[in-house]
């Protein structure tokens, strides 16, 4: 088996399922490491349950020929015969590569001594097909690119202001610890992986013909991280270029982006009725080194890239997120987890009044109870202003969780 770094965080949310009869459904954006955690737990499954593993990787040539879910079964028979009495651990990588692969997972998943794992890049067609032949029976991990803590162990990092900028930067993509940390080769892999993801996952699943268009709408996403997007405006921008789409059209291709995991979606809430609004939301890039990629790492962007990072920080660390809405005041993020609540403003430098009269100001007028913080690339840490907590970035993201 291919030597690895694990990720702890991720195995040890899924190790109390091990061994359970529920389906594992590990989902995520393509190249950022899922098949690595497949490894690490077909490793665990192996040494210490003593488990027979059955493997499938679409993305090897010696998987090919399992293109259906009939060929799928027959691989699993052939791969357990003999091995009565054992725990059989049969781990599918990129699942959406195999025909009515649900088919062949429900039949194994109805079996006495069948443990499975599943792994996809496209979180549509994943819920769609399992809700609908495995209703109750399976779970759902996220798996995002590196955070913070996770690049400097890959690239052997302090976890500093340096490696912070470096992360900024480059984003987390694991394999781009064999490269060097430069524009030239960095850049080069992250546009590969950008390319592959839109042609694979979007261009051939939904049969897009306006190629072009789909490009445009990326492009715009970059460049507006962090601010409210409604598909009203991006249609009447892009017929302000000569470009007629229909608002419909654009709601579509946003899904596919995000169904792709290539942006992530955040809905705004109205904090005083506790609900979500169905208009309007913001999005970030699940690896801001893809985003700097197409777009160039630009230094006014440096506010949005923080964001981006502490989106990141948050939904990896398993909040649901979103934007808040308090009396015409926006509030950057809103994280729920285990039944508590942070609140958390981003802002580059506290250094005028105003500014920290706004990011603090606005949290102060929400009264409730839960932690509330202000991020910043501000290097002091430790000081709050009436119970409202300040962050530098590289601590925030060391240190929250």
């Amino acid at each position: 088996m291919k030597e690895f770094i694990e990720r702890p965080k991720y195995f040890e949310r899924i190790k109390p399922f091990i061994g359970k009869p529920i389906i594992k459904v590990l989902t995520g954006q393509r190249r950022v490491g899922k098949s690595y955690l497949l490894r690490q737990i077909a490793r665990y499954a192996e040494e210490q349950l003593g488990g027979n593993i059955v493997w499938v990787d679409k993305e090897d040539e010696a998987f090919r020929h399992i293109v259906d879910a009939d060929s799928l079964i027959a691989h699993i028979k052939q791969a357990t015969d003999g091995k009565e009495g054992k725990m059989h651990f049969v781990l599918i990588d990129e699942i959406q590569e195999i025909a009515d692969f649900e088919i062949a997972v429900r039949s194994f998943s109805a079996k006495k001594g069948f443990d499975l794992y599943i792994t996809g890049s496209n979180s549509e067609m994943l819920s769609s097909e399992l809700s609908s032949r495995l209703s109750g029976r399976y779970i759902d991990l996220q798996v995002y690119s590196l955070d913070f803590e996770e690049f400097c162990l890959f690239h052997q990092l302090p976890p500093d202001t340096t490696s912070l900028n470096l992360f900024l930067k480059y984003g987390g993509m694991p394999f781009l610890r064999h490269l060097a940390l430069t524009d030239n080769q960095a850049y080069e892999y992250l546009h590969t992986v950008f390319s592959n993801i839109i042609h694979r996952d979007i261009v051939a699943r939904y049969q897009i013909r306006n190629v072009n268009f789909l490009d445009r709408l990326v492009y715009f996403l970059a460049d507006n991280i962090g601010s409210l997007v409604k598909a009203k405006r991006i249609a009447d921008y892009l017929k302000s270029q000569q470009i007629n789409i229909s608002v419909n059209t654009v709601l579509d291709y946003l899904q596919y982006l995000s169904a792709s995991h290539i942006v992530l979606p955040v809905k705004r809430m109205d904090l005083r009725g506790k609900k979500t609004f169905e208009v309007g939301e913001k999005y970030y890039f699940q690896d801001s080194g893809i985003r700097n990629a197409l777009t160039g790492y630009r230094l006014p962007d440096i506010g949005a890239l923080m964001e981006n990072a502490v989106h990141h920080h948050l939904v990896s660390n398993g909040y649901e997120v979103f934007t808040g809405d308090w009396q015409d005041k926006e509030i950057d993020f809103v994280a729920h987890k285990n039944g508590e609540r942070i609140y958390v403003q981003v802002a580059y430098l506290l250094a005028q009044e105003d500014t920290i009269a706004r990011e603090f100001g606005n949290l102060l007028e929400i009264k409730d109870n839960f932690r509330k913080m202000v991020v910043s690339m501000d290097p002091f840490q430790g000081h709050s202003y009436m119970g409202v907590e300040h962050f530098p970035l590289v601590a925030f993201l060391g240190e929250v969780r």
